[in-house]
């Protein structure tokens, strides 16, 4: 599994970036960003140096860390996918393409889209030391018109952007996303109840046209969720002092909640249930809530049944986990 803390090539390019600037002044800038995307706004306010900077200092870790997680659910899920093209929409300072070049060894061609100049810029001089990064090709354009124009990837991926779109924009670039896809498109949004809808309005409209779900869910059909439940995920990362400093924050770490979905061209001869809350863990049994191919299960499973409860004591929020056979008496409930 690819680690969720930043890269030390990426972090080397960060702390050189970093010299001289003001943790005062990027602190001030990051808190008005954070509350201009809360409100729904999009990258509009990241117009100088400084805003590029303090965006990177406050959002990059935490992002990366969502993507990486996703991209580790593909990748556990899908071990032989080894993807050549990326193409990265919405690509900000490029986190999503510092991940998938982590994820995967086999990436040799990187496009990223974004209609900001400045993350651009950024983004660019954050490569330039990078022998797998440093021959990208980053096109300015708004996220559609550009996408028209880029090849297809056989990796495309989108995160934390979609948000940023109304809903007709963002059900015509659903399409146009997966028809720029060769193999697999990743979508990471904020884990919220706004992001998970977002996900499972993409998430039915590509399946309509032919998509199939890789990770989280072991299905196709509908989400068995109901409102006030949403499907959504932690990371844990460290936070650097510069990162606290930015954030205003005593703890040494960071919980990035996301959602996230990745489709494919192709089905899976078989997906693994996923755990869909930390487990809880008692003297005597393990309960965990799982979404399987039948749909939502909670699981059961006693201190008695040693082999499995060995296992289930084990689960994690987040993971893929194959249902266990119990005798009966064992306990599953619906």
């Amino acid at each position: 599994m690819t680690s969720p803390d930043l890269p030390a090539e990426l972090k080397a390019a960060l702390d050189a970036k970093l010299r001289g600037f003001s943790r005062s002044d990027a602190a001030e800038r990051s808190a008005l960003i954070s509350k201009n995307y809360r409100d729904g706004g999009g990258s509009g306010t990241i117009r100088s140096e400084t805003d590029a900077l303090a965006y990177a200092l406050a959002r990059m870790p935490a992002t990366y860390a969502a993507v990486t997680a996703s991209l580790n659910a593909l990748g556990e899920i899908r071990p032989d996918f080894a993807p050549k093209t990326l193409l990265d929409i919405g690509a900000g300072p490029g986190t999503a393409s510092w991940a998938a070049a982590e994820a995967f060894s086999s990436l040799r061609g990187f496009t990223l889209l974004d209609a900001n100049d400045t993350l651009r810029k950024l983004a660019l001089d954050l490569v330039s030391e990078s022998f797998r990064l440093r021959e990208l090709h980053y096109e300015r354009g708004e996220a559609r018109n550009a996408l028209i124009k880029a090849d297809a990837a056989d990796l495309v991926v989108a995160s934390y952007m979609i948000g940023e779109l109304s809903a007709a924009e963002q059900n015509a670039l659903a399409v146009l996303m997966w028809e720029k896809t060769r193999d697999t498109l990743l979508v990471v949004e904020p884990g919220t109840p706004a992001g998970y809808a977002r996900i499972i309005a993409l998430r039915e409209r590509l399946i309509a046209a032919g998509a199939h779900v890789a990770a989280p869910c072991p299905h196709d059909g509908t989400c068995p969720l109901a409102a006030p439940d949403w499907c959504h995920f932690t990371q844990r990362l460290q936070r650097s002092r510069a990162h606290k400093q930015v954030k205003g924050a005593e703890l040494p770490f960071e919980d990035e909640r996301f959602a996230y979905v990745a489709l494919t061209r192709a089905p899976l001869a078989a997906r693994p249930a996923r755990v869909l809350a930390q487990p809880v863990l008692s003297k005597v049994e393990v309960t965990a809530k799982l979404c399987t191919p039948a749909g939502l299960v909670l699981s059961r499973t006693p201190r008695r049944a040693k082999a499995h409860y060995a296992l289930a004591r084990r689960w994690r929020w987040g993971d893929a986990v194959v249902e266990q056979t119990r005798r009966p008496g064992e306990g599953r409930d619906p």
